[in-house]
This record gives structure tokens, sequence and C-alpha cells, in this order.
């Protein structure tokens, strides 16, 4: 037989004789103590200045600066969630020093005394890590962007070209109407011209529609028809064409926004298993890391990453007054635009281009653009058979992102009869081509730098130092939604993310 059970005394109703201390509870190296210790040392000013003071007291921007990067340290992203764990959670009461924010305060503080502000915390956190000899901001850096679903209703959405659409289909019927009326009432509109594409508004449209139903008005012939669709355009254009204008406003030439939260586009996200693209309204956050710290972060509107590059080393530069040595990022950067703007900021590239990847495999393709000798001294390109390809033009191009390209056109003198024809084209006449001469200079810079020593190590490090904090963010911490509309707030939310983020390691 076993020998007599003994439990350990428990009673929960026995006194102490002195009361407990919360600072007995934290053990040393704890995370809060970390978060504590960090946000003492950074200057609160730009957050105080959101304060008009007067009226009743309110909570030290620190406490709630406290509150909010412990949270989302700990994956508490909710302001009700945080109003619970500041009342029961023993971490967060030691951090407030028992103090209990309510749900409401917390998010008028996040989303208004934190919006505009945050990036200067934030920075001064990455500067406190730079001291500490943890990163560097003057050596090379990793860039990369994700796109992070917005709070707003994903059916509830507005796309650019329905209202083209819509427009055109205003403009079709009132030509349909005009030449209607024209054929009724000739005289009555002899001095008028119908209206032009780019007069489709609200006051012309509703001034064309009162001209055709003043000359329609005594007209026993009219179609009964055509008065209803009067009627109707009377009553219904202008109005939807205002709304349309209200709406291009909020596009801003984007392709897409949604109802319920106008700052974000529709990108096409591969969130399941199979990674099949669905489109959401979503942002794109872009980060700058180094050791899997994140130096700096942006959000965008836009869903193609080369787009992003230029506004986010500027705000890289406007942070900490100096820029890195050099920046790594993938294909999806390798524009003209964005060779341009490092070169000319002193920057090296080490930034793949589209076909970087499969040219290292298998070369670059016979009989492609980027195959063709040039000759720079004489302007002129030499296909695959030898003949001179004569420059005849220069034209300008400008890209979705408002940069201007020069474009050089060259022709061939003589194709017919040539035994490569049939691989190298297939256009009627002689061949014709055109050439970016920067993106051609920019790319083959980008290629001997991306192939040097320096330059495989940096290939190597990339997807091991930007890629894995994007996995800690939504997959280890489960942020892949935002909680808050309008970009101001969601990069409050991505600046307290990112805060979290480098505590997190700091410590770790």
């Amino acid at each position: 037989m076993g020998g007599k059970v003994v439990f350990k005394e428990y009673d929960p109703d026995q006194l102490t004789f002195l009361p407990y201390k919360l600072e007995e509870l934290v053990p040393s190296g704890h995370p809060v103590r970390v978060v504590k210790q960090v946000v003492d040392a950074v200057d609160v000013k730009p957050i105080n200045r959101k304060y008009k003071g007067g009226g009743a007291s309110s909570f030290h921007p620190k406490l709630m600066l406290k509150l909010l990067v412990y949270g989302y340290l700990t994956n508490t992203y909710s302001s009700r969630k945080l109003e619970e764990q500041a009342a029961q959670n023993v971490h967060f009461m030691w951090l407030l020093g028992m103090k209990k924010p309510d749900h409401n305060t917390i998010n008028r503080f996040r989303s208004e005394k934190l919006s505009g502000v945050l990036k200067q915390i934030f920075s001064q956190i990455v500067l406190l890590l730079q001291q500490e000899g943890i990163v560097s901001l003057k050596e090379a850096v990793f860039t990369d962007g994700t796109k992070i679903e917005s709070a707003a209703n994903k059916y509830t959405f507005v796309w650019g070209k329905s209202i083209k659409n819509s427009r055109e289909k205003i403009k079709s019927q009132l030509d349909e109407l005009w030449h209607y009326a024209q054929g009724i009432a000739k005289e009555e509109l002899k001095d008028t011209t119908p209206l032009e594409y780019s007069e489709i508004n609200p006051e012309k449209v509703k001034e064309t529609i009162s001209k055709i139903n003043a000359a329609l008005d005594d007209k026993e012939e009219v179609d009964k028809k055509v008065k209803q669709k009067l009627n109707y355009a009377k009553k219904h254009w202008p109005e939807n064409l205002a709304r349309y204008d209200e709406q291009e406003k909020l596009l801003a030439g984007r392709n897409s926004f949604s109802k319920t939260d106008p700052d974000a586009t529709f990108m096409r996200m591969k969130e399941d298993h199979m990674l099949n693209g669905q489109l959401k309204p979503a942002y794109n956050l872009q980060i700058t890391t180094q050791e899997q710290f994140i130096l700096n972060y942006t959000l965008h509107q836009t869903s193609t990453d080369y787009q992003t590059l230029p506004s986010h080393i500027d705000q890289y530069g406007s942070l900490y007054n100096q820029l890195p040595k050099a920046v790594v990022a993938d294909a999806g950067y390798g524009s003209d635009q964005n060779y341009a703007v490092l070169e000319q900021k002193g920057i090296e590239a080490y930034i793949k281009y589209n076909t970087f990847d499969k040219e290292q495999k298998a070369g670059i393709k016979a009989f492609s653009n980027d195959s063709l000798h040039y000759n720079e001294d004489e302007n002129y390109l030499v296909c695959p058979m030898g003949q001179r390809m004569q420059h005849t033009s220069t034209g300008q191009r400008i890209t979705t992102s408002a940069y201007l390209q020069l474009i050089s056109r060259y022709q061939a003198q003589n194709c017919e009869g040539c035994p490569m024809r049939g691989v190298c084209h297939s256009a009627a006449g002689n061949r014709i081509v055109e050439i970016n001469h920067s993106l051609r200079k920019h790319k083959q810079s980008a290629k001997d730098r991306l192939n040097t020593e320096q330059g495989i190590k940096y290939r190597k490090r990339r997807p091991a130092d930007v890629e894995p904090v994007f996995a800690q963010l939504k997959h280890n911490h489960g942020f892949r939604r935002f909680l808050l509309k309008g970009i101001s707030k969601t990069e409050v939310e991505i600046g307290l993310l990112s805060i979290a983020h480098n505590l997190r390691k700091w410590k770790a």
C-alpha cells in the first residue's frame, strides 16, 4: 500500500502580514520591463503637443504609450481587451501603476494622439538600437512589402473603370437624345452643339437636357419613351455625375476604393492554403530591415512595390538625416525610376530586374532586344545577322508613377530573305525595336553589382533578413487585418506593431 497523501497548505482567505508588491511578481528581464525602460527613455513631446489643455486631467502619454506597445507586444490589439488586461493582468498593472484607462480613452489616444507623430517615437527607438551597436543606419538595408487587409467591408467597392463606363454611357445616351431632337426640332437647336466627353459634368448635362426639353416641348410627334428618358435623365444624371466626381477625387489615380474605408485599395491577396488570389481592400506595407529589426515602415495605397520605393527611401532620410549605403530588394522594385533615384542619392542598388533570375539560369534570350549589340558612339544596333539597325526616332513615355522615359526606335534596313526572320521577328516589314537606354544601362549595372562577391552575399541574406519579419507579424503574432480605418490610423497600428517587434527582438 502507498503512503499517506499529503497536500500543500491552501487557504485563499488567509491574510498576509504585508501585502504583495507587484514589483516582486514581475521577473527581472521580463519584456514588460524592457517596454518600461525604453518608453521612459524616449521624448514624448511630439505627443504632448496634441493635448489642448484645460478640462479634466489626462492619463500621461508615456503611460498610454506603454500600454499600447506592451499590448501589441503580447498580441493584444483590441482596445476593449487592453482595458481588461489593465484591470486583470499583473504585468499590465505593474506597468501602469494600477491605472485603468477605459477602452474609449485607449482608442482615442491611439487614433488621435499618435496619428502623425508615432514615427518620431519609432525613430528614437531605432536610434537607441544604433547606440547599442545592434543596427547601423549607414550600412546596407533590406526592403520588401506585404499587403495587409483593411477593416473595411470587402463587398462595398467602387471601381475606376466602372465610373468611366458609366460616364461614357451617359454621354452615349445623351448623344442619342440630341440627335433625336435634331431630327424633330432642328430649327430650335441650330445654334447649339452636342457635348464633348470633357464637358460631361453635372452643370453641362443639366443645361443640355433643358435645351432638348425646351426644343421638344411643343412637338406632338415626340415619342413617349423619349419623354420618359428625358425625365429620368433630368432627375438622375446630374446627381450621378456629381457622385462620380466625388468618387474620382477619392480614387486619386487609383483603380478602386472601399466605400467603408476610402483610403483602402482593392488588392490581390494570397491568403488561402492554395495561395489563390482574392481581391480585398488592403494597404501595401513596406518595411526596411537590418538583422531582422525594422528601421523604416510606410503604408501605400498602390499594390505595386516598385512605385513605393522613392517615397519610402525619402522617409528613411527624413527620419534619420542619413541614408544607407545600399538597398537590397527583389525584382518587384527593379524599375528605371528606382535605379535612377538610388543612383542620384548615392545609394548602391542591389535590386534585381524582372528577367535577372532567368538570365542567370539560361542567359539572355536569343533575338531579344537585350541581346542586340549597341554601338553607343554611332547610335545604332546590330541585328543577330550582323546588319545595322539605324536610329529612326526618339520619343517619350510616362509611366504609371508619372516618371518620364526616353524611348529610342531603331529599324533594320532589309529583313527580306533573311534565314533568321522566322525566329527573329514575325511582323510585316523590317524589324523595329524600341530601347530605353537609361534602363538598359541601369540593368547592366545592377547585373554586374549583383554578381559581385558582395552582391551574392546580399542576395543570400535578403530573404533571411526581411521576409521572416513578415512571418513574425502575420503568422506568429496574428496581425493579418487592421482594426482601424483610414491610412493615418492604420499607420499608427503598423508603428505600434513595429516598435513592439523591435523591443521583442531586442531583449529576446
